[in-house]
């Protein structure tokens, strides 16, 4: 049986008639507790409604954002000026530490 294939609504539930024995249950109480089982059902139903939109939803942003990305992903040219002027910036700077240390 497939966990996902729901056998029972809320009406169901509610319209559900069961033979009275000379010793079986009291109705008023079984029916008090058929009564939270259906409140029980809406409320879980209405959660499964808007965790299923929810997910619609972040899945359609996914998508929208993966693709944006895909679009604005740089093309990985290397920039060799700014690197040549980070590496005499570093000479400049660490080279004059270690010059200094070795005096």
């Amino acid at each position: 049986m497939d966990q996902n294939q729901i056998q029972l609504s809320g009406t169901d539930i509610l319209e559900k008639d069961f033979k009275t024995a000379m010793r079986g249950y009291h109705q008023a109480e079984v029916d008090e507790f058929l009564d939270v089982i259906i409140q029980d059902y809406e409320i879980f139903q209405k959660e499964i409604n808007r965790l299923s939109e929810e997910n619609d939803r972040l899945k359609r942003q996914s998508g929208t954002q993966a693709r944006s990305r895909a679009a604005a992903a740089p093309n990985h040219q290397v920039n060799y000026d700014l690197l040549k002027r980070l590496s005499n910036l570093e000479k400049a700077v660490f080279g004059k530490k270690y010059a200094d240390t070795e005096s």
